[in-house]
Parts: C-alpha cells; structure tokens; sequence
C-alpha cells in the first residue's frame, strides 16, 4: 500500500513539474519553473531517441518547446531525428534554426556538416568542420576530423582525407574509426606496411567487425601472409558467417 502512495505521490509531483508548479509564484520562478519543465521533457526526448522511439521524443520535444521556443538543444535533436528518418528537408530546417540561435556551437556545427555529407554536399561540410577544428576548446576533435576525412573521400580528395585523419589520429591514436580509415586509405595506395601498422591497432583492441576482419585479411593477403590470412579468415567465419564479407571471402575476392 506504502509503495502505491508513493508512486501515485511522486506521479503527481512530476506533473506538478511538467504543468507548471504553483500558480502564486513571482515572474523569477515561473521562469526557473518553466527551464525545469523544458529540461525534463529535454531528458525524456533524449532518453526516447536513445531507444529509437522517435515519434515520442518528438512530442517531447514539441512540449519543450512550447515552454522555451528558443531551445537549442530541441531543434538540435529534432534535426537529428528527422535525419534519422529520412525526413532530409524538415533536419536541415531544424538545423538551420538551431544555428540561428547558436551560431557558435561546435557540436551543432559539426552535427549539421555531417547532414550535408550524407546528402552530397560535401564541400559545403568541410567548411563547417572547419569551423569547428579551429574550436580549441571542442571536446572531441578526433570526431570531427575523422567526419572531415570521410567527406574528403568523397570529393575523391585522397590527400585532405589522409591529412584529416592523420591529425584526428594525433589527437585520439585509439580512436578505432580513425585507425581503419587510415588502413583503407594507405591500402588504396598500395602502402599495405602502413595499412598493416593501422588495422593491426583495431584486431588488437578486440573490435572484430567483419569490415575490419575483411581489411585485415585484403591487407595480409597483399603481404602474403598465409598464416595471419588463415587466422583472420577463421575469426571472419566463427564471428560473421553471414555476412557480405565472409561471402566475399569464399569467393576469393580480395580485389573487389
């Protein structure tokens, strides 16, 4: 009975929170009261984007915004939702506006030149990647680095993506995306010693992908390696057998 009343008194006092609270308060705590109720549907959208659950991170968002219209982080994440839709149009008005209000947040640039890679506009990325490396104060700059290599591919600009990720590699040498980029670029150019240096960093930290596994096994196949070609292939067949690669691999197509 104890736990019942307790749930039911805690159920109230949320609402309380997300209704409005007391109705007596001066203008200076409606304001605190009305950036807790923003902040709390902030935490539920986020915490329903995390699970996939977009449609109700969405109606979150849209109660956030109806108590604080100019919050960033609500245009932030409803632009990454619909990009996860595919809802391209409706992401980059979210973005836009989020940059509208915070044309100086390096997360949100770096998020909104990601969006314009993946929907071909790579050069236009680049220049706010940029933006953001120049931000010496940005947390993560291996992260964006790595995003400015993979749009530099894109633009078939070998030389920039190689530049990216050297200096992301700089930054963060685990970081296990940089390292299989570098892999791919140096084994594009036929440097597989170098290839092999990089793709060996990510099969020793135990992330065996069957796209690293498959690497892996391209590259000691151009070193004739025959035994660390067997021991590779044995970790693609027991880890991934059915996958593209493993299939690949039966085919013996290590040039494709």
């Amino acid at each position: 009975m104890f736990g019942v009343l307790f749930a039911l008194m805690l159920s109230a006092c949320v609402s309380q929170k997300l209704d409005g609270g007391r109705t007596d308060a001066n203008p200076s705590t409606e304001k605190v009261d009305t950036q807790n109720r923003s902040s709390i549907r902030m935490q539920l959208a986020v915490g329903y984007y995390q699970q996939g659950l977009h449609k109700v991170a969405l109606d979150e968002i849209k109660h956030a915004l109806q108590s604080s219209p100019d919050l960033v982080d609500a245009y932030s994440l409803r632009a990454l939702i619909y990009m996860d839709t595919g809802e391209t149009q409706l992401a980059e008005d979210n973005f836009l506006h989020a940059l509208k209000l915070a044309p100086n947040n390096s997360e949100l640039a770096n998020n909104y030149g990601w969006f314009l890679c993946q929907n071909g506009r790579e050069k236009q990325s680049l220049q706010y990647f940029e933006k953001v490396i120049k931000d010496l104060s940005y947390p993560t700059p291996a992260k964006v680095l790595n995003n400015a290599g993979v749009c530099s591919l894109k633009l078939k600009d070998v030389a920039g993506a190689e530049r990216y990720f050297m200096q992301g590699f700089r930054e963060q040498p685990d970081n296990p995306s940089l390292n299989v980029n570098l892999a791919k670029v140096f084994y594009d150019q036929a440097s597989y010693e170098k290839a092999k240096f990089y793709i060996d960093r990510v099969i020793k930290a135990e992330i065996m992908a069957a796209d690293v596994l498959w690497l892996a096994i391209k590259i000691e196949n151009k070193l004739s390696d025959q035994l660390a070609v067997t021991g590779l292939s044995t970790q693609l067949r027991r880890r991934h057998p059915n996958s593209k690669e493993y299939a690949m691999l039966q085919r013996g197509a290590f040039n494709e």
